[in-house]
């Protein structure tokens, strides 16, 4: 009896360190995860804001565009999504917002215009917690991401016709009965070129110009997604 009680007792220190490790696994294996669910969290975060600032670009682009509407001349810039056309610090403020409403902040400095679109870098505003790990609690997770503008649309531009000039060496004899010549009535200016977008081709009434949605001119997506 004295054996069994003697033996029982040895073991109990092997069983209880046994059962930390296994709770210490258990608390690391947690925190692994908790740190790669805020991983993707800033991810989510940064992907938002990138999105943000390119579909604020893109609206900007259309209300310019409707500024000059009238004037066929002035399109091809619009046309072309021309990074001069959109003010790149009201695109950085929407991304802050949609950084911001994802539980994350966009960092100083970290949201830059590229080639027709905007590169982001968010930071968590949750950490992993020193109640989980120790040493944790200031950890937070950063992201980058970015978003592209991409023109949808074709403008062919109204063909103009150059103004004449008389034939070499002759020149112009006035009329001897004094009256002024008849002037050659002038033809009427060629109806406002479609637009050819991806969608539907987009008939722009001079009279009446109207421009089609901003997700009809411009196509807004993260950079590596499939087309």
């Amino acid at each position: 009896m004295r054996c069994a009680g003697k033996e029982s007792g040895q073991a109990f220190p092997a069983y209880v360190a046994v059962i930390s490790g296994l709770l210490f696994l258990a608390f690391v294996y947690f925190a692994v995860g908790q740190a790669a669910v805020l991983r993707n969290s800033a991810q989510t975060a940064a992907d938002a804001a990138a999105l943000a600032a390119a579909q604020d670009a893109r609206d900007q682009l259309r209300e310019r565009w409707l500024e000059v509407i009238g004037d066929p001349a002035q399109w091809q810039r619009f046309v072309r999504g021309g990074e001069e056309e959109y003010l790149e610090g009201r695109a950085c403020q929407r991304a802050a917002v949609l950084a911001s409403l994802n539980d994350a902040e966009l960092l100083p400095g970290r949201c830059a215009r590229i080639d027709l679109g905007f590169t982001v870098t968010v930071r968590t505003e949750e950490t992993v917690g020193e109640s989980i790990v120790p040493s944790t609690d200031e950890q937070k997770s950063t992201a980058q991401a970015s978003a592209v503008i991409e023109p949808l649309c074709m403008f062919e531009p109204p063909e103009t016709e150059p103004p004449r000039e008389p034939a070499s060496g002759t020149t112009a004899e006035p009329d001897p009965s004094g009256t002024p010549s008849e002037e050659p009535e002038e033809e009427d200016p060629e109806p406002i070129s479609v637009l050819e977008c991806e969608s539907k081709d987009w008939e722009i009434d001079p009279e009446d110009p109207v421009l089609p949605g901003a997700d009809e001119l411009f196509r807004v997506r993260l950079t590596g997604d499939d087309e």
